[in-house]
């Protein structure tokens, strides 16, 4: 499963350095569904980058897998 999330969030990525940031996977808790990840460059500090976090990757993540319950940053 980490490895198909790993590959999920490399199609994304190119969207967000686009814009200067980036994503990089940390963790699936496969108990509770939680992926952690962390935002980086300027995803990191914009104030758009929960919106972009729950709405853009989260949405994309929670499709492709339906054993997602949630995507969380550190």
């Amino acid at each position: 499963m980490k490895t198909k999330i790993a590959e999920l969030l490399q199609k994304v990525r190119p969207m967000l350095q686009a814009d200067g940031g980036d994503v990089e996977f940390v963790n699936f808790d496969e108990k509770t569904g939680v992926v952690t990840v962390k935002l980086q460059g300027a995803c990191g500090s914009c104030p758009m980058a929960t919106m972009t976090l729950k709405q853009g990757i989260e949405k994309y993540l929670k499709d492709a897998c339906p054993q997602i319950t949630s995507v969380e940053k550190i």
